[in-house]
């Protein structure tokens, strides 16, 4: 059967799709030897998803480091609390590494924000919104991309919570853990849908003052 997707998906439909869930481990990595063993067994995977979250700040010229670096293969997920522990010379291994793609979405944001902790060299990074247009799928929000390809929603209520809390909630943890492996089913469904060829690709007029 044809895949249907969008140029641009309608954010006034996201409200009605089913919910997303979660599903696999998820290991929080709050010290040095932790995060070195944690490397060593992501850099033997064959694909990583990849992602951050940084504390909001409500206040007018406050600003805060990345406070956690969620690392996915596709059964595990880590959470690395670099409010924490900072930037360990295994974690800048990885950050290096050539040798295993690392997949996230707006890669650039992401990686200036790690390196203000610690510079580095960023090794193989695979960035999903210069990718999603070799399909055809315009919409840059990994939420609308997520929708678009497999028509459930990713819940965004954990987004503004704090994320150099002492303990990250179970509610923090899935959502963090699930952005990270999004992206590896983003990829592997563009991957998919590019060797095969089986979508159509349906143009949606811009409603009135809808630029997501």
């Amino acid at each position: 059967m044809t895949k249907q997707i969008y140029r641009k998906f309608d954010k006034d439909k996201l409200n009605s799709l089913p919910k997303a869930e979660a599903s696999g481990r998820i290991i929080t990595i709050i010290t040095e030897g932790e995060a070195e063993r944690a490397v060593n067994f992501l850099l033997a995977q064959n694909i990583l998803g990849i992602d951050t979250e940084t504390r909001p700040a409500f206040k007018r010229g406050a600003a805060y480091k990345v406070a956690l670096l969620q690392v996915a293969c596709e059964k595990i997920c880590f959470l690395f609390r670099l409010n924490i522990i900072g930037l360990t010379p295994a974690i800048i291994r990885l950050l290096e590494d050539t040798s295993v793609p690392k997949v996230g979405l707006s890669l650039h944001d992401d990686i200036l924000m790690l390196s203000k902790r610690k510079t580095f060299n960023p090794g193989s990074f695979y960035d999903l919104q210069k990718h999603v247009k070799e399909i055809g799928i315009e919409d840059l929000a990994l939420q609308k991309i997520y929708a678009n390809l497999f028509g459930k929603k990713i819940s965004k209520a954990q987004r503004l919570s704090n994320w150099e809390a002492p303990i990250l909630s179970d509610a923090q943890k899935k959502y963090a853990a699930f952005d990270a492996w999004s992206c590896i089913e983003i990829y592997q469904e563009i991957n998919r849908l590019k060797q095969t060829h089986d979508y159509e690709l349906v143009e949606v007029e811009a409603e009135a003052g809808n630029n997501d």
